[in-house]
């Protein structure tokens, strides 16, 4: 079910709209400037596209491309005036919206941040991006976890980005904590597209989840990012999907949250993230509850090690030009301390 795009909306529906946002070049504060008028601008485009969006989402690097610049000048606060704007936009527009930043850290190298804010101006869920595309990617790795929260029409939501999405423990924590509706956000460019289809879809069929998954797309003269709009039912169907690679087209779907906990508690085969703490419980009562995967036990432990360890070739990000860290997770830098 969609209700074509969204025209048609149930009672129990949440239409989302995914802005394949053209990929911007942003280098100054001037060019950051722009790009937020750009966004507000597009958020208004959702609101007149389809009276019924009840959220729209802006892809990751929406704000500021894919320089992969961390000059402070052009980096952003949560308190800032971007942000500002897009709270205004969202409730001039009585919408609901999710935005990208990459955000000002004194201690460290800035977040990869995603934000959910309401049709009221408030910032209902911020997200920093835990597991960066890495070498490729500077940043920060996420400290906020993944929060779920309370949507439009009381969908529970759940925002990755990205890379993230390749790591089906990130899907199968946002299902465990309660997600029915995991948004992805993305600037991937086209050698990505395959696997960018299949995990979307994964995601939502391990999980009995609804993925909603949109990427940058265009040219900035240097990349080109594929848009790949992507609604998938919980039981891994794909509903709407951007094939075009237009830029800013909006592509929409309704989903249905309330299928999605119709699914959890009714499904026997098939319902995969029940089953996982409940193993074989046709013959054994309640299922075996423990954990069997070493990986787990050894990550919880402090000591995730592969059998290939020490032939890892690439652990830093010195083949894309950026100088090899001495700082370790969760120090802060010497500067920012003094």
């Amino acid at each position: 079910m969609n209700g074509l795009g969204g025209l048609n909306k149930s009672q129990n529906g949440v239409v989302i709209g995914l802005v394949q946002l053209q990929l911007p070049v942003v280098a100054t504060p001037d060019d950051l400037a722009k790009q937020t008028r750009r966004i507000v601008e597009m958020v208004g485009k959702a609101r007149r596209n389809l009276g019924t969006m009840d959220l729209v989402v802006f892809p990751e690097y929406a704000l500021h491309g894919l320089s992969m610049d961390i000059n402070p000048e052009i980096m952003c606060r949560v308190d800032g005036p971007e942000v500002a704007a897009f709270k205004k936009a969202c409730v001039d527009n009585r919408i609901w919206g999710c935005f990208s930043i990459m955000e000002l850290n004194p201690g460290g190298m800035p977040y990869n941040t995603g934000l959910i804010i309401d049709d009221q101006g408030e910032i209902r869920l911020n997200y920093r991006k835990m597991h960066p595309w890495t070498p490729v990617e500077p940043w920060e790795p996420g400290d906020f976890g993944i929060p779920v929260i309370e949507g439009p029409n009381g969908a529970k939501i759940a925002l990755i980005i990205c890379h993230d999405g390749m790591f089906p423990e990130m899907a199968r924590e946002c299902a465990y904590k309660g997600a029915e509706i995991m948004i992805r956000t993305a600037g991937y460019t086209a050698p990505i597209r395959q696997s960018w289809r299949f995990t979307n879809q994964a995601n939502a069929f391990q999980n009995l989840m609804v993925t909603a998954n949109v990427c940058m797309c265009g040219s900035d003269g240097s990349f080109d990012s594929m848009g790949e709009g992507m609604i998938v039912n919980f039981d891994g169907t794909v509903i709407a999907h951007g094939t075009t690679g237009r830029p800013d087209e909006i592509i929409t779907a309704e989903v249905r949250p309330d299928l999605v906990r119709e699914a959890r508690i009714g499904w026997g085969v098939e319902n995969n993230i029940y089953q996982l703490g409940h193993r074989a419980y046709v013959a054994v009562k309640g299922g075996a509850q423990d954990c069997p995967y070493t990986f787990m036990r050894d990550m919880v432990a402090g000591k995730y090690r592969l059998p290939w360890e020490d032939e890892v070739r690439v652990t830093d990000g010195t083949s894309c030009g950026f100088p090899a860290p001495t700082r370790l997770y969760g120090e802060r830098l010497k500067s920012a301390a003094e």
